[in-house]
């Protein structure tokens, strides 16, 4: 990653700061763009810990001005950035039949809007800059069309697979300029919004700890090996898929946990 800067989007927390810190530890810059007043202090450590340069700007994704804002000063203050992971996103804990259209707009405009002009606004640049790239796409276990044990996420699955189905297009469309387009998808990983969801429903956290196959809850550390990969040249022919890191969960539920008590 030396020599690389990456833009970051949902970089300030969880598993978009764990990538920070993945690429920061191999060398590279990081920028990102997050609507947190201010990021985790741990991304204040980056820049002296690994001898990167490191940036942030407060955005909302869902304002096109505010994100293609925030993006040109990046680009400003970077010269010019390689890769980029859209790690920013919301989910929400709902029946179906219970949603409203304002939430459920408003996760459609975080989760699918922003993922898709931040892709375009980067993949404008890197065509520009005409030395090719890499997007890595946070999408998730739930972009599959199966359903999360005890979990109602329907506009979240929807929101995900919206993200998932931009790779193949994106990659077919952008090959010729050398810009590669993958997506990731995560089981359960333990974050701040997966703690939230256990302390509203406290019923998940057996669910997140013993359902995956590995009977086990997923760490960002499990997913910024292969972020961090798909970002790099080791990855050159390597574009149009995605890679399911679940613990095993899109492929069934562990036995122990379903022949439970």
């Amino acid at each position: 990653m030396k020599g690389k800067t990456v833009l970051v989007t949902g970089g300030g927390r969880g598993i978009g700061l764990a990538i920070c810190k993945a690429i920061a530890q191999l060398g590279g810059n990081i920028a990102v763009l997050d609507a947190l007043p201010q990021p985790s202090k741990e991304f204040h450590t980056l820049s002296n810990i690994y001898g990167v340069e490191s940036m942030y700007e407060r955005v909302d994704v869902t304002l096109q001005s505010s994100l293609e804002r925030g993006f040109e000063n990046v680009v400003k203050k970077t010269g010019g950035i390689q890769g980029c992971v859209t790690a920013a996103g919301i989910t929400l804990e709902r029946p179906f039949a219970e949603h409203t259209w304002d939430e459920s707009q408003r996760l459609l405009n975080v989760n699918v809007m922003g993922t898709f002009w931040t892709a375009k606004l980067v993949a404008d640049h890197l065509r520009a800059r005409g030395e090719g790239g890499s997007l890595v796409l946070i999408a998730s276990v739930a972009a599959q069309g199966i359903i999360v044990p005890m979990q109602s996420l329907s506009i979240y699955n929807m929101s995900k697979a919206a993200v998932k189905g931009l790779v193949g297009p994106l990659a077919v469309e952008l090959g010729d300029v050398g810009i590669r387009v993958n997506s990731i998808s995560p089981g359960v990983i333990d974050s701040q919004m997966t703690r939230d969801n256990a302390t509203t429903f406290p019923r998940l956290t057996d669910m997140y700890h013993n359902a995956p196959p590995v009977r086990r809850i997923g760490q960002p550390s499990d997913l910024t090996p292969l972020v961090c990969y798909l970002l790099s040249d080791a990855s050159t022919f390597t574009t149009g898929s995605d890679f399911l890191v679940t613990g095993g969960l899109h492929a069934g539920l562990s036995p122990r946990w379903v022949d439970r008590p």
